[in-house]
């Protein structure tokens, strides 16, 4: 059947073709809000989809709309690799998306180059923070601003693979996980090239399958840059306030009132290594923060802080031989 039906208060069924004029007809005049493309898309905005929430049409939203996904992208002083990364979500084969970035107070032009690629594309919505205050509250003021049905997650030195948000948002809906992650690739720091160009190199991270609270304190199995949560399940999600580890911090309060997240296993994005440098100044940088983390945001007590603790020092030596 082209399109998707609707069924109105007076139990008529209205296939797509005609749910454009149903919809202003049941609830206004209201052109900009609901529109529908050649691909027989419902296509409706945020506005309109908690119009039609609250009506006798509760899961219209659900089954009719393209979902929007809320990209959020923190930068700081990134204009090196910013154009591949943005690049790489524009060229989505799931198109209905937002970038939001967050420039955290850059020097190196990184504003310039985003506000050109949003002169030529109107999903990158870039915004400078009021003052420098790291990557996690430049992330949280992405998240505050954002639409979508979905949060998800792209650092500036990173890229998406063009069919990760597509694949991810049919895992999601088929296995109802209001938290997915996938596999990725590792590229090295002087990376050149576009997602578009990328040719697997076997350097892989492995996405587990399904990852509960318990599993998740031991060793942080979300990659930051596959990560992608259903804000219509789980509402506005933000990142606590802390120096580093804010993306696990927030993979643990989600999980924590019972949320698991499911890994999809074919790897949908590509994370750049950083250059090589004192892998024990590193390490020891990771046992400062998760410590912290683990006693402070957690609440766990000495012993299994001192358990989670060893599996994430493992992890992190184990992904660093990828």
């Amino acid at each position: 059947m082209a399109g998707c039906e609707l069924i109105d208060p007076m139990g008529v069924h209205v296939v797509a073709d005609h749910a454009v004029t149903h919809l202003r007809r049941a609830y206004g005049q209201r052109e900009p809000h609901v529109s529908l493309t050649s691909d027989d898309y419902l296509h409706v905005s945020s506005y309109s989809v908690a119009v039609l929430e609250w009506t006798v049409i509760p899961d219209l939203a659900r089954r009719c709309a393209v979902p929007l996904v809320s990209v959020v992208m923190p930068v700081y002083n990134s204009a090196a690799t910013l154009g591949a990364a943005v690049r790489s979500v524009l060229t989505q084969t799931h198109s209905d998306l937002e970038l939001l970035v967050t420039d955290d107070q850059s020097s190196d032009g990184s504003m310039d180059l985003l506000r050109e690629f949003a002169e030529q594309d109107e999903r990158v919505l870039p915004e400078p923070a009021p003052e420098r205050g790291g990557a996690g509250r430049a992330r949280n003021l992405a998240i505050q601003r954002a639409r979508g049905d979905y949060i998800a997650f792209l650092d500036s030195d990173d890229m998406w693979l063009p069919e990760k948000t597509e694949k991810q948002l049919a895992f999601a809906a088929d296995g109802d996980a209001p938290l997915t992650f996938t596999s990725y690739y590792k590229m090295d720091a002087d990376y050149d090239g576009e997602s578009t160009d990328w040719v697997p190199n076997g350097r892989v991270i492995r996405a587990r399958e399904h990852v509960d609270y318990r599993a998740m304190l031991r060793r942080d199995y979300i990659g930051a840059l596959t990560a992608m949560y259903d804000r219509n399940v789980l509402g506005m999600r933000l990142m606590p306030e802390m120096r580093k580890r804010q993306d696990y911090a927030l993979w643990l309060s989600i999980m924590r009132h019972g949320a698991d997240a499911r890994g999809l296993a074919e790897p949908l994005a590509v994370y750049r290594a950083h250059q090589a440098g004192s892998l024990s100044s590193n390490k020891l940088s990771l046992v400062q923060y998760n410590w912290a983390l683990y006693r402070e945001h957690e609440h766990l007590s000495v012993p299994r802080a001192t358990v989670a603790l060893t599996g994430a020092v493992w992890q992190s030596l184990r992904n660093s031989r990828v």
